[in-house]
């Protein structure tokens, strides 16, 4: 599955994952691969990012804004205040604030 997260400024993040949860206005939800098509309002909160290697993440393409943490176990972390995110077809794309 792909994800691409965008803000007004610049596109923040781009690259296939296994999974993320992300801080839905009704709670924390997360997505697999093959996830029916969604829209949701995101809240201010941490997108998780599982991602099934380190390699393939380009660190230096994220914005310099962006202050990523990987943990041990492969999640990415970024913080946002609120955003949009759509899912269809296997893409994800999150609008963020």
């Amino acid at each position: 599955m792909y994800l691409e997260i965008v803000s007004p400024e610049a596109t923040l993040f781009s690259s296939e994952i296994d999974a993320i949860t992300a801080p839905g206005a009704d709670g924390e939800f997360e997505m697999l691969n093959h996830h029916a098509a969604i829209v949701s309002l995101l809240t201010a909160g941490t997108v998780k990012i599982k991602v099934h290697t380190q390699t393939h993440l380009d660190f230096e393409k994220l914005h310099p804004e962006v202050t990523p943490h990987m943990s041990d176990n492969k999640v990415l972390t970024l913080k946002i205040k609120s955003g949009t995110l759509e899912s269809k077809d296997n893409k994800i794309i999150i609008l963020a604030d």
